[in-house]
């Protein structure tokens, strides 16, 4: 993995923010949030910024499964303005997805797990990356990740299917947990299309995640999903069911198989990214534990949908109970200038987005203005 040297200053930053607004159109009055919230720019110049990942003292890290890099971008003053934009990793396979937990840098190429042991260095070559875990299939289509660490500490990694729609063997089409000390995973979740997001509830600590559904069935379904894993090993109905119960005429589902449904049906083809859970204090008490949806947005539909942030409320049951818009503008008829991704909680209760289409990451905050 080669490690590159920093190309940043808060002077590159703001240039960089020139050229990005200048080339995307960022429009931040055309977003609209609910009364009293307020979207500032966190960071430019961050290319194809997908999932991130938290660090200490004002550090987030960003993977670029376009550029095959991964970021490390420093809020140096506290300010919640970024100071630095490093790219501190390159010439990897879609890393898209990271994780930082115990002061190491978790990265997710498709086909292997790599770990940076010193991703806070000044010097970028004393970061020590080494490959710690390797048996992951290699296929490029649906196979960029997002990863995190469960609340039992194993790392959880999804496979997606390496096609639109096809019968699959494990472990393509999965949800696993990585032990990567022991080497082993798990399958916690299969009939998986390809999850790029998830999270675990605060209360009930189950795991909830996001899925794409298939293409070419239709502009109206089969809508994508959120779902519930309740016991290890559910079967989520890809290939043979969609969304709430559309059967696929190309695959007759096996009698014996039980195939659990979503707990929301979202809209077909708006592409459901990454998954928060809200637990912080500066939003509004209505807030707490909803979970936030990144619609990254339609690619094949003939009017476009999507590209916004949704937020599911979730009773004691674990039942969507509402699910509705929290942030949206991006798509201004059907012309599109951004692509939300992931959503991360900051300290102070606010939220990053990252804009893979932009190239920036995005605040969300509550004034009560």
């Amino acid at each position: 993995m080669p490690i590159v040297q920093p190309r940043s200053a808060s002077v590159i930053v703001g240039l960089l923010f020139l050229i990005v607004e200048s080339v995307h159109g960022l429009m931040l009055d055309e977003i609209q949030l609910p009364q009293g919230f307020q979207i500032k720019v966190f960071a430019s110049g961050v290319t194809d910024a997908r999932q991130i990942a938290k660090g200490p003292d004002g550090v987030i890290f960003v993977g670029s499964r376009a550029a095959g890099a991964v970021y490390r971008v420093t809020d140096v003053d506290g300010d919640y303005v970024a100071d630095r934009v490093e790219q501190i990793a390159s010439e990897l396979y879609m890393p898209s997805g990271i994780a930082y937990r115990e002061g190491k840098l978790y990265i997710a190429e498709v086909h292997r797990i790599t770990v940076l042991h010193q991703p806070l260095a000044e010097k970028l070559n004393e970061m020590a990356a080494e490959v710690i875990y390797d048996k992951l299939p290699s296929d490029a289509h649906h196979g960029w990740k997002a990863i995190d660490f469960g609340p039992d500490g194993r790392l959880y990694v999804p496979v997606g299917a390496p096609c639109n729609v096809c019968e699959v063997k494990a472990p393509h089409g999965t949800i696993l947990a990585v032990d990567l000390a022991a080497k082993r995973s798990q399958i916690i979740a299969q009939g998986v299309r390809n999850s790029v997001g998830f999270a675990w509830h605060p209360v009930s600590r189950k795991l909830w995640f996001s899925d794409n559904g298939r293409d070419w069935m239709g502009d109206d379904i089969p809508g994508c999903e959120i779902n519930r894993v309740d016991a290890a090993g559910q079967h989520f109905g890809f290939p043979y069911v969609h969304a709430d119960g559309i059967a696929d005429d190309g695959f007759e589902k096996p009698n014996a198989l039980e195939v659990s449904l979503p707990a929301q049906v979202l809209g077909a083809h708006v592409a459901p990214l990454g998954l928060l859970f809200y637990t912080g204090a500066q939003f509004p008490k209505a807030y707490n534990n909803r979970l936030f949806v990144a619609q990254h947005g339609s690619w094949n539909r003939t009017e476009k949908a999507g590209y916004n942030i949704m937020v599911a409320s979730i009773n004691d049951e674990g039942q969507v109970i509402a699910y509705e818009q929290f942030a949206s503008g991006w798509l201004k008829g059907q012309a599109v200038w951004g692509r939300p991704v992931d959503i991360e909680q900051l300290v102070d209760g606010s939220l990053l987005v990252s804009d893979d289409q932009a190239g920036v990451i995005y605040r969300i905050s509550y004034t009560g203005k």
